[in-house]
């Protein structure tokens, strides 16, 4: 019998005995990324008709997303932990190549973070984020014990060090904190003494309010957070429009397709702020419900994550931990800008947002939080993976 007919009959054999997938977690992604496709419709509509005369331009590039996204989410749910362990130092090489490729891009609203492939753009940023959860997820498999050795651990930041100053130079100051909040949760997580932990955490709130204070329209959109209805037509247009947008939706929204600010006044409607508009049509109820959907995935990666490392799975515990920590933090930053609680950071939400990299790369990190529960599931039953 060839290899490949074997691996099959195992695979049938594991489902017969139990061993199968998280299927839990895959309808999470597909129901969240179903209703994504159409709040981006909701969202998007008078945008795409105004701008390119097609009401379902937007929709119909996103559609095309999602099935690039789950064909690389089915690749990874066959793609082996340890393989992405053994070339995780060609994704960051290839990360960076591209983060440096970029700064020689087009130029578009006063950045340069997308490479533009035809009709379509990469975005570096949200490759470099799994990258770098692959290489701490490699780095404290090897090396976890001398994480109380500064002589001999010093170097694990210079990847992260050079990818962030190239993020810092598009200039991406969001993808930039969910970077580093990345990596030092990974750090922590892996055994980092306390007093390493804190004095990086000063270190790096002091270079992004040194960021801020040198950059006028970082600053521009901290003055405009602290008092967005001091000038509500100019640095405060955003703000002050998605506030309105969940006045307007109160408890039970005014209906899918009712917006008016994503109609007339809020920018950004399908992508940065499309929970301003989920807020105003489905109601404070609907975004609670969403926030829930994004705590139990956190919560799904973390648990699939322990239950790695209590198999002795390493790689895979951060890996899994290092994706939970991704999706806590951009969504929670999101939803803050979105709600008044954080400054505008031009981060968009996970799953949820119009955008090709970051969900093509999010759905290729679902895969792998789903590779490794089949793992697990396998080492369990006493199978070897």
């Amino acid at each position: 019998m060839s290899t490949r007919a074997s691996s099959k009959l195992l695979d049938r054999t594991l489902l017969k005995n139990g061993v199968t997938f998280d299927w839990s977690l895959l309808w999470m992604i597909v129901l969240m990324t179903a209703f994504s496709v159409t709040m981006i419709f909701s969202a998007s509509i008078e945008h795409a008709e105004f701008n390119y005369q097609d009401r379902y331009y937007f929709v119909e590039r996103q559609l095309i997303f999602l099935s690039i996204g789950y064909a690389v989410l089915l690749a990874m749910l066959k793609t082996p932990t340890r393989t992405l362990h053994k070339f995780m130092w060609l994704i960051l090489g290839f990360s960076f190549l591209l983060l440096v490729g970029v700064l020689f891009g087009r130029e578009i609203n006063g950045a340069k973070r997308w490479i533009n492939i035809g009709p379509f753009n990469i975005q570096p940023t949200e490759i470099f984020k799994i990258a770098i959860i692959l290489y701490l997820g490699s780095f404290l498999t090897r090396r976890v014990d001398i994480l109380t050795k500064f002589s001999k651990v010093w170097f694990v930041g210079i990847p992260i060090g050079l990818g962030l100053g190239l993020i810092i130079l598009e200039p991406d100051f969001g993808s930039f904190v969910v970077v580093s909040v990345i990596a030092v949760g990974l750090l922590f997580i892996g055994g980092l003494p306390m007093g390493w932990f804190l004095a990086i955490v000063a270190l790096g709130a002091s270079a992004m309010v040194g960021l801020i204070i040198t950059s006028p329209y970082r600053m521009h959109r901290v003055t405009g957070f602290l008092n967005p209805w001091e000038d509500p037509f100019g640095k405060g247009y955003q703000l002050t429009h998605a506030l309105m947008a969940f006045a307007r939706g109160e408890w039970l929204g005014v209906g899918l397709g009712g917006s008016v600010e994503k109609r007339f006044y809020l920018p950004e409607a399908h992508t940065d702020f499309i929970a301003a508009v989920i807020g105003e049509e489905l109601g404070f109820a609907g975004l609670i419900l969403l926030i829930v959907c994004y705590m139990w995935l956190v919560w799904r990666a973390f648990s699939i994550g322990k239950q790695a490392r209590d198999l002795e799975q390493y790689f895979s515990a951060y890996t899994a931990k290092g994706i939970g920590i991704w999706i806590g933090i951009q969504s929670f930053f999101n939803l803050g800008v979105n709600l008044g609680l954080l400054p505008t950071k031009g981060l968009t939400l996970p799953l949820m947002s119009y955008g090709g990299s970051a969900v093509i790369v999010m759905l290729m990190c679902m895969g792998i939080l789903l590779r490794i529960d089949w793992e697990n599931r396998r080492i369990m039953r006493g199978y070897k993976v």
